[in-house]
């Protein structure tokens, strides 16, 4: 599994973690999501450490710029909330930066 697997599953796993507790303290849903909630975040923990750097700073940097998409998609596919121009610029660029930070030639 590649850096770029790790990370996207990473952000669906803290995505959908987070949104259970959304559900539950934003929209009065049961207790039990919580428990899904909990797991899924752990496994996003877990993901992360799999990426592929020799340091966690870096590797969290770049995530954000995951993170950050995955959430314009979760909003789109799963809150059924079309992103506007600026949700995709803003994710774009974002992407953009991660890369960066991911693949820039180290002069070390």
């Amino acid at each position: 599994m590649g850096t770029v697997a790790f990370y996207v599953g990473a952000a669906v796993a803290e995505i959908a973690g987070c949104f259970a507790f959304w559900v539950y303290f934003r929209l009065g849903k049961s207790v039990f999501w919580l428990a899904p909630g909990l797991v899924s975040l752990v496994l996003f923990a877990y993901l992360l450490t799999r990426v592929d750097s020799d340091f966690a700073g870096r590797a969290y940097a770049a995530y954000g710029g995951i993170y950050i998409a995955a959430s314009i998609l979760w909003l789109w596919l799963v809150e059924n909330r079309t992103p506007d121009r600026w949700d995709l610029v803003g994710a774009a660029i974002c992407l953009l930066g991660a890369a960066i930070i991911l693949w820039g030639p180290r002069g070390t």
